[in-house]
């Protein structure tokens, strides 16, 4: 149930809806205000032309606008209690639950295949993975999907902190997505998180002879209430399974690719060595 004055966000349907009632809070906010769009701006530090996209809907405020907007707008933390929910709003609707769960997760486990994690992504390695999506996005579509994927990152400053780790395939970290300078970036990032107690990083050499993984990436969750669950995603078909004996097959499967992974401190070190190569 939606808490007083905080439209909830549908989870299958477009969420336009919902960002342009956000936007027009935020429009009543700034007239009972008495601002112009410029002036709001100016507070708190974006153009004219972004707090106007804002107000129409047509483009989805980060969380250090809403803050700012909140306060210089003297909303009363109205706005800071939609934070979750714009932010919700960011992700394609078949993502929505799922960003859900993650964002309560105690454990969290993911085995990649095709690309760094978006937990993991830099910002620019998340801006060349959205570019090269087919069907082709649009420019707006592109900067909420990389701002969706760095709020996500917030996990990692979570006290306490969940359990987390991930096993991503050799060939994964040596794909140039965006070019030579955005990988050497994506691979410090992979390493400086690496060194997090929470956090175990596992590369799954090329060459292995025995690979438990070939039926494609996931994702493993349990949230503090003991919820279980996996999130499996290829092409457009994505799905969010609760059924417990498929979810048990996944664990099995994961504790195997990682044993068969390179230990944590080889994987930092191949890492480090791909790093040296560029």
């Amino acid at each position: 149930m939606a808490s007083a004055g905080r439209p909830e966000l549908p989870d299958g349907e477009d969420s336009g809806a919902f960002i342009k009632s956000f936007g027009l809070q935020i429009k009543l906010l700034r007239e009972r205000a008495g601002l112009t769009q410029a002036e709001l701006g100016s507070r708190v530090g974006y153009g004219a032309d972004q707090i106007a996209a804002v107000e129409q809907g047509r483009r989805i405020p980060k969380p250090e606008l809403i803050d700012k907007a909140d306060e210089v707008l003297g909303a009363g933390g109205l706005l800071k209690a939609m934070k979750g929910e714009v932010a919700r709003a960011r992700y394609p609707a078949f993502f929505r639950n799922t960003a859900r769960l993650e964002g309560q997760a105690v454990e969290l486990h993911v085995y990649a295949t095709q690309a760094v994690p978006g937990l993991l992504q830099t910002e620019d390695y998340a801006r060349a993975v959205c570019a090269m999506w087919r069907p082709l996005l649009d420019d707006d579509t592109i900067e909420q999907r990389v701002a969706s994927r760095l709020v996500r990152q917030e996990i990692f400053s979570r006290v306490p902190a969940p359990l987390m780790s991930f096993v991503i395939e050799e060939v994964v970290l040596q794909r140039p997505f965006g070019g030579d300078s955005v990988l050497r970036g994506q691979l410090e990032q992979i390493l400086l998180i690496g060194q997090k107690r929470h956090v175990v990083i596992q590369v799954m050499p090329t060459g292995r002879e025995e690979h438990a993984g070939l039926a494609g990436p996931f994702t493993l969750m349990e949230t503090g209430s003991g919820q279980r669950t996996a999130y499996a995603e290829v092409q457009s078909t994505s799905r969010l399974h609760t059924e417990r004996n498929t979810v048990r097959e996944l664990e099995a499967t994961y504790g195997i690719i990682r044993a068969q992974a390179l230990t944590p401190r080889e994987s930092l070190t191949l890492v480090e060595k791909l790093l040296g190569e560029l």
